[in-house]
């Protein structure tokens, strides 16, 4: 007999136990998101790819301290007189070494990971600061509030970044060194990191300013708000928090951005100089050597590109796993 009482056993009609009906159990969005990555083969390699460079860029000033990397000793002895190497890739020197110089380049490109690394790193929490200070407040605010930080984000979208880069670099540079930041390669690094993160962050305030739009007549909001919650408290504690999911995916889509704008600033001559290392201006370094030393050329452009489409492919697989209309079967 078989009945619908829940507390009471149930038996087929021989006679027999029958199976208890499975527990359905709810899953959080972590869960749903963490089953959904597990599924993206493609962003699991790409996150792979992205954590060996990130412990690169950790690994490399460790290395070079305890002296298993040299990124800076000339070895003029394995130079020829017109500047190329007498040998290639060897034991001692995986990639080979840097033509005019004879450094190690394996070593010089693992040091120049941890700066152009550092630079993207910096950069991206500038811009993306600064992007949620002015998305809150002009998405909880409305009104004439909105109004004048939406012109403001139009204003800045208006500048041409590289123009300004290029041409101010000079000026903005020498008023760093003013004011007490140690002259050459930190000046000129903290000026690319201003720059690209005071331009880099309307786009992100327009994608905070939307979701706080959403999100400011939901019912959480006004349950705190008629309880007399300050601004503060709305801003950090009830909307901050349903925020992470798009801060985390720009974060992993601006990065990039940064790291390949410093890389082209870095060919252009305006960033970190020699001889300290950085993608940027090893490329630059190796465009006068592309035809007769072609893996110098090669290895830090494909590095760049490594970097940036892992990151890319990690941003697209995150926004993917953390959407929640996302149909996956």
């Amino acid at each position: 007999m078989v009945t619908g009482d829940p507390n009471v056993e149930n038996f087929s009609a021989d006679g027999a136990e029958s199976e208890s009906p499975k527990k359905i159990e709810g899953r959080s969005l972590r869960q749903i998101a963490l089953g959904r990555l597990k599924k993206d083969k493609g962003t699991l390699a790409a996150m792979m790819i992205a954590a060996l460079f990130i412990l690169c860029a950790i690994a490399s000033p460790i290395l070079d301290k305890m002296g298993v990397i040299d990124p800076f000793t000339n070895h003029r002895e394995l130079i020829d007189s017109s500047g190329n190497p007498k040998v290639g890739i060897s034991g001692s020197h995986l990639l080979g070494v840097v033509p005019g110089s004879g450094t190690d380049l394996l070593s010089r490109l693992m040091l120049g990971v941890t700066f152009s690394v550092i630079v993207g790193l910096c950069a991206t929490i500038v811009a993306i600061s600064i992007g949620l200070v002015i998305g809150l407040i002009a998405g909880f605010s409305g009104g004439k509030v909105d109004f004048l930080c939406s012109r403001l984000i139009d204003l800045v979208l208006c500048f041409p970044q590289t123009l300004m880069l290029l041409a101010l670099s000079g000026t903005l540079v020498a008023r760093l060194e003013d004011i007490g930041v140690p002259k050459g390669n930190v000046a000129m690094g903290l000026y690319v990191i201003l720059v690209l993160g005071l331009f880099g962050w309307p786009t992100f305030a327009r994608i905070i300013r939307g979701q706080v739009m959403t999100l400011r007549n939901r019912e959480f909001v006004e349950a705190a708000r008629s309880l007399g919650a300050s601004n503060k408290r709305l801003y950090f504690t009830e909307l901050l928090p349903n925020l992470w999911a798009p801060l985390l995916v720009y974060s992993t889509l601006l990065f990039p951005v940064f790291v390949s704008a410093e890389a082209a600033l870095g060919f252009l001559g305006v960033g970190i100089k020699a001889p300290t290392p950085t993608l940027g201006n090893i490329i630059n370094d190796s465009v006068a050597y592309a035809q007769t030393n072609a893996l110098y050329f090669f290895a830090p452009t494909l590095s760049v590109a490594l970097l940036v489409l892992s990151f890319n492919l990690v941003g697209d697989g995150l926004r993917d796993a953390l959407d929640p209309k996302a149909d996956r079967h």
